[in-house]
């Protein structure tokens, strides 16, 4: 096997961590200074729907439901996530963006469209599309 081939998984990792640092920089330079990726991933998540609950987020993410609720703790105490109630269950709360998380998605979709224009630079769109298919074939190898 190619050194290169053996060093991939590492490269994959080196990647994830340089769109991290992008998009953290980005965010910083919004005025979004304690936002880490995981927490972006919770925001990204509830910009697609109204409300979600704690357990369908802890699966959206792919963490369990205690490392979920400190990270959206946090997003609640800096006021980017609000509570409701289940009416239809007492013990059970949703979770959905404030306007000041809204107005942080809404950022977000301008970076994150620099981001992808930084990633893809230079591939064509038959490149896009196989590089997605390998991961996606990869993503499938792992999942149970």
């Amino acid at each position: 096997m190619k050194e290169e081939v053996k060093n991939s998984i590492s490269k994959v990792s080196h990647i994830h961590s340089l769109t991290a640092d992008f998009l953290i920089k980005k965010l910083n330079d919004e005025g979004f200074k304690k936002i880490a990726s995981s927490h972006g991933n919770i925001l990204y998540q509830l910009a697609s729907v109204p409300k979600m609950k704690m357990n369908e987020l802890s699966k959206k993410i792919n963490r369990d439901k205690s490392t979920t609720t400190v990270l959206v703790r946090k997003l609640f105490s800096d006021g980017l996530v609000c509570f409701e109630t289940d009416e239809t269950d007492r013990r059970n709360k949703f979770i959905m963006l404030t306007e000041e998380g809204r107005d942080y998605t809404s950022r977000m979709h301008s970076i994150s469209k620099e981001l992808f224009q930084t990633f893809y630079e230079g591939f064509s769109e038959e490149e896009k599309n196989q590089f997605v298919s390998y991961l996606n074939r990869i993503e499938k190898n792992f999942t149970i």
